[in-house]
């Protein structure tokens, strides 16, 4: 017969004395049986002590924490989180150097524990590590340990930043300015002040005033902290006012921090982990979201100055032209012009960009193309002024749409994703990557609109082209402009017409009835393969991110599902894995059975909680939770997409529910059209397989096809 519910069979530990086996009764009071497991080994002053897990992370016991307590667990009696924190706090202000090392020691440790934070701040334990670092006393070892609690302490957000005094900032400041300073000394540093500038506004000018930028640049060719650098660059770039943002820009420029990107990070000799992806995708986000207020201005139709940029394009355009003296005759010639240049306004062609977005962005582009890449910019003019009427590509009016997809493609505007590392190396190889982006694309446009012997009335059908041409080439992540000619070379019209029928045979199955019937016939056994390779999947589990304040000090942790399909094992890990973790390692697990449903999105509850790191729409795509047994959950977010549809449709798979993922949806369209084919070519002999092979856990060499933008 299963025990009750609410009973779990424990270890407890206490050092020199051999375990308690209890088993534990949830509905007592925690209290009662630290009382009881206290008398076990003849230890008096229960209220004294507390229970902890023996192995991971180490936290405390709380009456709110205890509902993840599972069978088998190992526990041990420790001091209580009061006592603790009283003692720490008392041997961090010794006077003997051995002692007070190995509290900061200590502290370090339990500081990322909620509960005994939340003690040891209330015994005004910040403002006496603060008064620490102030005094310049400490160094080495004892200082990384000092700013380590410190930093740990602050982030369960107990207490405002807003507290900081000045002294301890410039002392903070003052370990990133000086030229020798110890590794992680430096590290802690310098998340502590990304921390101030994210959390703080006031501290925000304060730090600005301490840190420049040529001193933060400095340190990015050291590859143990250019993590912390670029992500301080990133906040005090993210947080300065609008009229600051640009001239930041043109101070980050001048110190060639694009160049030192590049060698020292993208091209350097480590690979690229992924906080340093994601800091790269912040500053590729913010750096174009500085074109944002030229994507939003409208131009000014009486603005002289914004005309005579219009004029300067046609100049350039029709140089050997002179004007007529009469002012109808010029006028004449300008309208003509201006219809060859393909505007939609001939007269006043400043009309054209009163649009936004993408606005005076779009004139920007095409001034930029005409002087830098002017034989460029007067072939495609005078190629399209040429032909037949029907048949000319309107240069003007492709430049502006092109520019606002360009805009959309990569999100000018939006902020960025906690959870994305979606950077493009390219953007890193030079100084004007936006605009010779554009230069490249509206060559592009122009090949394409030619290969499709576009018209007029072709016109948006030719911008969907052009964007799924560009959207193609940038997700193979070119490393340079020239990459990327390269790989929209490949993708001709042709190419985009070919993948197209390919991605589309699984939706363009005959609707006549014997090939419906056929269809439902051989579902059943389409949808039995899937459901096997999505649970085969999560037996060989994956890794995920536990989300949060500080993206550098990432923690870990696996989860998979037993061979027997019965039990999902999880725990902690140090770091990522390279390969399958053995269950032996997993050091909690959730009975099957026990599994009332699977949430996701933002009716998880870690997506209800009110935080800047889970209010961005793509950390909500990745959000699932299993909901167990008595009303606890276990939260995931997933890595990627595919990592988050093979864990809903296995989970779904695992309760007998349906598998509703687009990934399963494609799966199952695609397997389904193989299998028609085949039996409609007369191979009737062909089965499914009992079984489904082994599936190569990277997406690319995954046996389905599938597809997401």
């Amino acid at each position: 017969m299963p025990p009750p519910a609410d009973i779990v069979k424990v270890a407890i530990e206490w050092p020199g004395a051999n375990a308690q086996l209890i088993e534990m009764d949830q509905k007592r009071p925690l209290s009662s049986i630290i009382r009881e497991v206290c008398d076990g080994w003849s230890l008096s002053g229960s209220e004294q002590f507390a229970l902890r897990y023996a192995d991971g992370p180490q936290l405390y016991i709380t009456e709110q924490s205890r509902g993840d307590i599972k069978n088998g667990t190992i526990l041990r009696l420790a001091i209580s989180p009061a006592r603790a924190a009283r003692q720490l706090l008392e041997r961090i202000q010794s006077h003997g150097i051995d002692a007070r090392l190995e509290a900061l020691k200590e502290l370090a440790k339990l500081s990322a524990d909620p509960t005994f934070a939340a003690e040891f701040i209330n015994m005004e334990g910040i403002g006496t590590l603060a008064r620490l670092v102030e005094s310049g006393t400490h160094f080495g070892e004892m200082l990384a340990f000092t700013l380590t609690a410190f930093l740990e302490l602050m982030d369960h957000g107990i207490v405002s930043w807003d507290l900081i005094s000045l002294s301890f900032i410039k002392q903070i400041a003052g370990y990133v300015n000086q030229p020798m300073v110890d590794v992680s000394i430096l590290q802690r540093s310098l998340a502590i002040l990304e921390s101030m500038v994210l959390n703080s506004h006031s501290l925000y000018h304060r730090v600005a005033q301490e840190i420049t930028v040529g001193q933060l640049i400095g340190h990015l060719s050291n590859q143990e902290i250019q993590t912390y650098a670029i992500a301080l660059i990133n906040a005090l770039f993210l947080k300065a006012p609008e009229d600051r943002r640009q001239e930041m820009a043109s101070s980050l420029a001048q110190k060639h921090l694009r160049s030192i990107i590049l060698n020292h990070i993208i091209r350097g000799n480590r690979p690229i982990k992924a906080e340093m992806a994601h800091q790269l995708y912040v500053l590729q986000v913010l750096t174009f979201n500085l074109l944002e207020e030229r994507m939003m201005t409208k131009m000014d139709p009486n603005d002289q100055a914004q005309r005579d940029i219009i004029f300067e394009l046609r100049r350039i355009a029709f140089d050997g032209d002179t004007d007529p003296t009469g002012t109808e005759k010029r006028k004449a010639l300008y309208t003509k012009d201006y219809k060859m240049l393909g505007f939609t306004n001939h007269l006043n062609p400043a009309m054209d960009f009163t649009q936004t977005p993408p606005g005076m962005l779009a004139l920007d582009n095409m001034l930029y193309l005409a002087r830098v890449h002017q034989d460029t910019y007067i072939r495609i003019v005078l190629e399209n002024s040429s032909r037949e009427d029907k048949h000319e590509c309107p240069f003007g009016r492709c430049a502006i749409e092109l520019t606002r997809i360009l805009c959309e493609i990569l999100q000018v505007g939006e902020l960025p994703n906690e959870g994305c590392n979606d950077y493009h190396p390219m953007f890193f190889t030079h100084d004007r990557a936006w605009e010779e982006f554009f230069c490249v694309c509206i060559q592009l446009l122009n090949k394409t609109w030619k290969e499709m012997r576009a018209t007029a009335e072709d016109f948006n059908k030719v911008m969907q082209v052009v964007r799924e041409q560009i959207t193609r080439a940038l997700a193979m992540k070119p490393s340079s402009i020239d990459q990327l000619k390269n790989k929209l070379r490949c993708l001709n019209y042709s190419e985009i017409l070919r993948l197209r029928q390919s991605e589309r045979m699984s939706q363009d199955d005959f609707q006549s009835p014997p090939i419906i019937e056929l269809r439902e016939r051989i579902q059943p056994e389409i949808l039995e393969l899937i459901k096997q390779q999505r649970l085969n999947r999560l037996c060989e589990g994956s890794c995920f991110r536990k989300l949060g304040n500080r993206r550098r000090q990432e923690k870990f942790w696996f989860c998979r599902l037993s061979l027997n399909h019965k039990v999902l094992h999880y725990g902690d890990l140090e770091e990522s894995p390279q390969g399958e973790v053995p269950f032996e390692l997993l050091s909690d697990k959730i009975p099957v059975s026990d599994i009332k449903s699977v949430l996701t999105g933002k009716d998880c509850p870690h997506m209800k909680e009110k935080s800047a790191l889970k209010q961005n729409k793509e950390v909500l795509e990745l959000a699932f939770s299993v909901l167990y047994d008595p009303d606890e959950t276990l939260n995931f977010v997933a890595p990627n997409k595919y990592e988050y549809c093979i864990w809903t449709d296995g989970l779904c798979a695992l309760l007998g529910r349906e598998m509703g993922s687009d990934l399963t949806r494609s799966d199952l369209d695609t397997l389904i059209s193989m299998e028609m084919k085949l039996r409609l070519l007369d191979l009737e002999n062909i089965t499914i397989p009992e079984a489904p092979p082994p599936v190569p856990k990277e997406p690319s060499s995954y046996n389905f096809t599938y597809n997401y933008s």
